[in-house]
Parts: C-alpha cells; sequence; structure tokens
C-alpha cells in the first residue's frame, strides 16, 4: 500500500511539472508577446533560442523589424497568442499566435505558430522561440525582403469661375550645386549664389554639409518657380557648379494677388500632426495651411495608396501582401473671377488694406484681397528663413489677412440704421431737423459731443445720407432707443456666424454684444462705439439695397445646381431698401455727396463713404481707416467695399480706387 501511495505521489509530481512546463512556455510567450506589441524589440530579442540567435544577430533584428514596420507605416500593431490545449513533446512546443495591423497598403492580418523549445539558460531551463521570418509576415523566409511601393496621388487643384488655375500641380525650378564642381571657387561661388537667390551663405553651407551629399551629386539649395529661374537662369548657370532641375511642385500662377484667399500647401508642423493625429498624416506630409488649401483639406488632400509584397532573393515578388489604390484629391472651382481679383489687388497693392467684391444678386465672391501681400510660391516651395524673416519682420504685416477680420465700419454703417429709421413709424422721412456743428443728448455726457462734418443746417433722412451727417443718425437711433437697435443689428446677423465656409471674425455691435449706455448707443449709430464688422458681412448688408430688402448669402464654391439663396430676409421693407438706395445714389451723383468724385457716366451706382477714426478718447488725434461700398444698381451684379488703412484724407483716398474697379469692368 506504501509502495502504491508513493507510486501515485511521483506520478502527480510529473504531472505538475509538465503542466507547470506548458505553463511557463505560454507565459514566456504573453511576455513576448507583450513586448512585440509594445515594438520593443530589442527586448524582443532576449526571449529568441540559441539557434535562432546564430542565424539573426540582435542588431540585424532589431532593425529589420525596425526598417519594414517603418517603410510599411505599421500602426494599431496588435498580436495576440491563441490559446492551445498542446501539450510539450520533446522540450518543443508550437503556440499559435495572430497578427493584425494597418500599414501604408490597408489592413494586414494573418495566423501562425510560435515554436517554443526550452533549453538551459545560465543552468536553468528556459522556453525561448524558434523565431523565423514568417513570423514579421506571412510567407516570408530566409533572404526575404520586404518592398513598400508608393503610389502617388495627385492633390486637387483650385481654379476661378472660369476654370483659370488659382492652385495647380505644375512644375517649379530646383536649383542646385554638385560640389565637385563647385568647390574650385567656393567662396567666390557661395556669395555669387547667396545674392542670386537671396539666401545666406549659411544656408548654403548647411546644405552642402548634410550627411548624405556626395562631391559628384546634385544638392537642392532652393526651389523657385519656372519664371523666376528664368530670369536669372544666365547668371546662375554661370557659376560653375549649379544646375537647374525642373521639378513637379504646387504652384500658385495668381502669386501675391491671391496668397490670403487660396493660401499654400507646405510641409506639415508639429502642431498640425498634434492637431490631426489619427488622420493619416506624418512628419513628411505636406497640407494646406492657410486659405482655401486649408479649409478644404479633406476635398483637395491626396492619399497615396500603396502595395507590400515580399520579393524573393532573386528580386522577384513572392507574395503581395497588401494593396491600396492612390485616390487623387478633388478639384475646388470658386466663384471667385481672377480677374476681378487682380484689379482689387492692383488697387490696394501699395497701401495697408482690403477689397471685396460680390455678385449682389447671386452672393457669388468675385474677390478677396488683403494688402500688402506674399508670394505663396515662396511657402509651398520652401521658403527660406532669410525670406521668411523680412516677411515676418514687416511693420505692414504681409502675412495678416486683412479681410476675414472685424473692424469698425465708420459711416458705412449708417445704412443699417437707416433701415430701422425708414422702417419706424417714429419718423417722417421729408421732416427737416434743424442740426448744429455739434450735439449731445444732455449733460450726462460730460464733454463728450457728436459732431459733423457737414454744416446744412436742415437736414432730412436723404440729407443726412447724401452728407453722411453723424449728429442726424446719432439723435434718430438714439429717440429709437437701445432694444430696437440691438434688436435690428441682429436681424442683421451681427453676433453670428457668416453663414461660408472660410474662417471670418464674427461682426459685433459692442465688445459684450449689448448697448450699455446711450452714448454707445449714438457713436454706435454711425459706425463708431465698439460696433466691429468683416467686409464681407457689410458687402452682404449693402446687398439688401437691391434685393427689395434682402441680404444675400454669400457663396465662394461653385455650385450650378444651387440657386441663390438670401442669409437674411427682410432686414427692411422693399419701401426702405428703395429710398436708402435712392439716397445712397445721390451720395455719388448729388453735388454735396460724399463720394460726388467716384461718379461714372453711363453707370449709376449707390455707395456709401465711412472714415473710421481710431482713438481713445475724444479729441485725440488717432489713425483712421477709410471706406467706400458701392454697388451698380440698373442691373447689379458688382458690389465691391474696400478699406485703407492710415488714411490721410478718409474716405476719399478710397473712392477713386473703387471707381477704378467699376470703370474696368
Amino acid at each position: 500500500m506504501k509502495k502504491l501511495s508513493l507510486f501515485c505521489l511521483m506520478m502527480l509530481i510529473m504531472i505538475i511539472a509538465g503542466c507547470s512546463n506548458e505553463e511557463a512556455a505560454s507565459d514566456r510567450f504573453e511576455q513576448y508577446v507583450k513586448l512585440w506589441n509594445d515594438q520593443k524589440f530589442e527586448d524582443m530579442y532576449s526571449y529568441l533560442s540559441q539557434e535562432a540567435k546564430k542565424d539573426v544577430t540582435k542588431d540585424e533584428f532589431v532593425a529589420r523589424y525596425q526598417n519594414i514596420y517603418g517603410g510599411a507605416e505599421v500602426k494599431k500593431l496588435k498580436v495576440k497568442a491563441i490559446k492551445s490545449e498542446g501539450k510539450p513533446e520533446n522540450n518543443e512546443i508550437s503556440l499559435p499566435f495572430e497578427v493584425s495591423m494597418d500599414t501604408a497598403a490597408g489592413k494586414v492580418s494573418f495566423k501562425e505558430n510560435a515554436l517554443w523549445v526550452e533549453e538551459k539558460v545560465d543552468d536553468k531551463n528556459k522556453w525561448s522561440v524558434s523565431w523565423k521570418p514568417s513570423m514579421i509576415f506571412e510567407g516570408m523566409t530566409d533572404g526575404d525582403e520586404v518592398s513598400v511601393k508608393t503610389l502617388r496621388a495627385e492633390r486637387g487643384e483650385i481654379t476661378d469661375r472660369s476654370g483659370s488655375y488659382l492652385a495647380q500641380n505644375g512644375n517649379a525650378s530646383q536649383v542646385g550645386i554638385v560640389p565637385v564642381k563647385f568647390k574650385a571657387k567656393m567662396d567666390e561661388n557661395k556669395e555669387s549664389l547667396s545674392k542670386l537667390l537671396n539666401i545666406s551663405t549659411e544656408e548654403i553651407d548647411k546644405a552642402l554639409n548634410a550627411s548624405w551629399v556626395k562631391e559628384d551629386q546634385f544638392v537642392p539649395i532652393k526651389t523657385m518657380t519656372e519664371d523666376e529661374a528664368l530670369k536669372g537662369e544666365e547668371q546662375l548657370l554661370g557659376i560653375e557648379g549649379v544646375q537647374i532641375n525642373n521639378v513637379p511642385a504646387r504652384v500658385y500662377p495668381c502669386a501675391e494677388a491671391c496668397a490670403h484667399l487660396v493660401g499654400y500647401v507646405a510641409p506639415v508642423t508639429a502642431e498640425f500632426l498634434k492637431q490631426h493625429k489619427g488622420e493619416g498624416y506624418n512628419s513628411q506630409s505636406s497640407a494646406g495651411l492657410i486659405g482655401i488649401e486649408a479649409q478644404y483639406e479633406e476635398t483637395l488632400r491626396a492619399k497615396d495608396g500603396a502595395v507590400i509584397s515580399i520579393v524573393g532573393s532573386d528580386g522577384n515578388v513572392k507574395k503581395e501582401i497588401a494593396s491600396k489604390e492612390a485616390e487623387n484629391g478633388k478639384n475646388v472651382q470658386l466663384t471667385v473671377d481672377v480677374a476681378m481679383q487682380k484689379k482689387l489687388y492692383e488697387q490696394v497693392k501699395d497701401e495697408k488694406g482690403l477689397g471685396v467684391a460680390i455678385h449682389p444678386t447671386t452672393g457669388d465672391v468675385l474677390g478677396m484681397v488683403s494688402a500688402p501681400s506674399f508670394n505663396p510660391n515662396h511657402f509651398s516651395l520652401g521658403i527660406t528663413s532669410t525670406e521668411y524673416s523680412k516677411l515676418s519682420n514687416d511693420a505692414a504685416k504681409p502675412l495678416l489677412n486683412r479681410f476675414n477680420k472685424t473692424y469698425s465700419p465708420g459711416s458705412t454703417f449708417k445704412l443699417l440704421s437707416a433701415a430701422l429709421i425708414a422702417d419706424s413709424e417714429k419718423f417722417d422721412l421729408n421732416e427737416k431737423r434743424t442740426i448744429g456743428d455739434k450735439w449731445q443728448k444732455d449733460s450726462s455726457w460730460g464733454d463728450f459731443y457728436v459732431t459733423r462734418v457737414g454744416n446744412q443746417p436742415n437736414v432730412n433722412f436723404r440729407d443726412a445720407l447724401v452728407t453722411s451727417d453723424n449728429i442726424y443718425f446719432a439723435q434718430a437711433i438714439t429717440e429709437l432707443g437701445v432694444k430696437a437697435f440691438e434688436q435690428g443689428s441682429k436681424k442683421f446677423g451681427f453676433n453670428e456666424k457668416l453663414p461660408i465656409e472660410f474662417p471670418f471674425q464674427t461682426s459685433k455691435i459692442s465688445q459684450s454684444n449689448s448697448i450699455d449706455s446711450e452714448l454707445l448707443l449714438a457713436n454706435s449709430a454711425y459706425g463708431q462705439g465698439e460696433v466691429q464688422i468683416s467686409p464681407l458681412h457689410l458687402a452682404s448688408v449693402y446687398s439688401s439695397i437691391v434685393n427689395d430688402g434682402n441680404m444675400i448669402k454669400p457663396k465662394l464654391v461653385m455650385n450650378e445646381e444651387k440657386e441663390p439663396e438670401f442669409w437674411k430676409e427682410d432686414v427692411m421693407s422693399s419701401e426702405a431698401a428703395l429710398k436708402i438706395k435712392e439716397s445712397l445714389i445721390g451720395v455719388i451723383e448729388d453735388p454735396n455727396g460724399t463720394a460726388k468724385e467716384a461718379k461714372i457716366s453711363n453707370l449709376t451706382l449707390a455707395g456709401k463713404t465711412g472714415t473710421a477714426e481710431l482713438k481713445l478718447s475724444q479729441g485725440e488725434k488717432g489713425k483712421e481707416n477709410g471706406w467706400f461700398v458701392a454697388v451698380d444698381t440698373e442691373s447689379p451684379h458688382l458690389l465691391v467695399a474696400m478699406m485703407v488703412e492710415d488714411v490721410k484724407k478718409g474716405s476719399h483716398d478710397v473712392t477713386p480706387k473703387v471707381k477704378n474697379i467699376f470703370s474696368q469692368k
């Protein structure tokens, strides 16, 4: 009986030992799988069997995983050990596993078996994996390589309403150096090249000292437009060792005139990658960073395809692991007329200012410019530090997009006030008000008085618009009251996002979006106070006088099937719209009109001038922004709003510029 008990005990110990061996193998595999999922390849190598380590060194093992996973752009790697009922035999056990991952060519998944062997390591028995290449990708054997072929997609192009290119996939000229020829007169050649390319000699040195540079190979220095290269081609090629190569590039034919509107494509920043994590971008990606290029990035974006294959030692493809077709970006056609865009820019290019043109009855945005500007080609082709420093330190701020900001509108705001007055039963529009040189409601305003430029003693509604009488509007709106003004401004879209796919600041009647005093109300009536409006919003406001009191919804992208829409309906009655339109025609046609210099023979314009004073207190001498908004009235198809900063003669610096736009149409 004792012998039988001893035999049973020994058998139980052997069974437990066998079970613990099996568990030890699976435990080791689980540890290995965790390291694999974390892509800790150096630590994984310590789990390899002695035989496996004879076939692949640690450096080779790590490099192989890193290169293959990196080249295939492996993401979301998930390795899972599959539960097995198998038992160890002859100190070996085959344990199944499955692998899934996202790659540049799509999703890849496979199942394999890992052979684990028990061997003595440092006088201890350990389970080690008999590693083989098929654990990287199914079907791989010794001597095989993994090929990743990128299938290039093309970014969508941007055109104007007629199909003229605003952003296209074209060609550029890459200026570079072949060092072995260039270094014969190194210092002299560097000096000459730096002047011609407007870069520092340090930038040339940096390119030449890159680790990959070889004496007889072309080293790119600067990429420029074909036109720019053509102008300096003779001098550039006159420097020994300099070459000019043709390269594919994103180019912007409209250049400075369209820079802030169209934007540009450039290599992504670290901040961009952070904001767009998980969207398929990497450190080598380019994307639209401002303007339409940024706003319609998802539409325009090209998504490269790829083919991942196993290639044998003979160079032939053994197996295709995964493939994904290239997906070209879609084109975007704007409502913009490139000819109008250039006309607008021509008028403000030497100023700090902006111009917006729309079709007043369809809402099509025909042009939006900001000045001064910059050449977007320099950003897309690779702007030098010298060029960028010059732009960013320019006091005129050429990188600033002015047309999508809000500004004090000055007297151009009087159209809105006029609409509230005209539709109120409180006022007789023909009644003449006796007005002096200055006015305040009562002594609670202290030393503040509303003043005016004109000196007409008796002023009615039309007179007030024609001569831009601040006092008339301050008095009338104060009589109308805060509530009516706040409600009226809301009807005109204040404190509301502009309904267009482009980032515009939101217009406000005050910093708090409410009027907290009669003094602020009086100042707001003629576009001072804290009123802020974007130029495109202002253009939409003015469209109401040729749309029976309805504000057109601005449209920036062509859509043939979509009919014109109103953004705001019935902001004023059709009778008020007609009355205001006739008065604004008088601004230009009347001898006393503030924009009489904008009159054009055989063309009836309605318009309004504005001078926004930028100062903290009355009596202080501050800078002024000049405004002029005009629309053709007989067959309305053009409305222009323009603003110039730091004017010397108020709106009179702007009216000739807008007149030029209408004269050239």
